[in-house]
């Protein structure tokens, strides 16, 4: 018998919470979600070995089973619950001031200008507008808005 086997016998359903003690932690090392389900697939197999007499065959199928499943719920949870937070806008700053208001402070020259907003000055693009022309951001060219006269 080998020093694995050994430590596994001797630690019995135990191991399974060792296993999955190991898996968990490296999910802290390596995340990416995938090892957290494999170790809670292995905790629970510790719950029911510690519960029921089963053979070492019944946990390791048991293992298998439920990481399976689990990844797959947890991969189709992760996905629905990364899609609803974060900012669709993120790398694209601009598409945050589609459809907003502004007045420009500059002339829109040849069909060029720039307009302050916040703390970024953007240049924009749009037909010649005096100072004071309150105008709105109808799209992004790029690292420009694209903007027009508000009636």
């Amino acid at each position: 018998m080998s020093l694995t086997e050994s430590i596994i016998a001797y630690l019995g359903p135990w191991s399974w919470f060792v296993l999955g003690l190991v898996l968990l932690g490296l999910e802290i090392l390596a995340p990416g979600t995938i090892f957290l389900w494999f170790g809670v697939s292995a905790l629970v197999v510790g719950v029911v070995a510690l519960a029921f007499g089963f053979g070492w065959q019944v946990h390791v199928g048991l293992f298998l089973v439920l990481s399976l499943v689990s990844l797959l719920i947890g991969r189709r949870l992760m996905a629905r619950l990364s899609s609803e937070k974060g900012d669709p806008g993120l790398n694209q700053r601009g598409s945050r001031y589609i459809g907003r208001k502004f007045t420009l402070t500059k002339p829109l020259n040849e069909g060029a200008g720039n307009l302050s907003i916040d703390d970024t000055i953007w240049r924009i693009t749009g037909p010649d507008l005096p100072a004071g022309t309150k105008v709105r951001v109808d799209a992004i060219d790029g690292a420009r808005l694209v903007v027009s006269r508000v009636e």
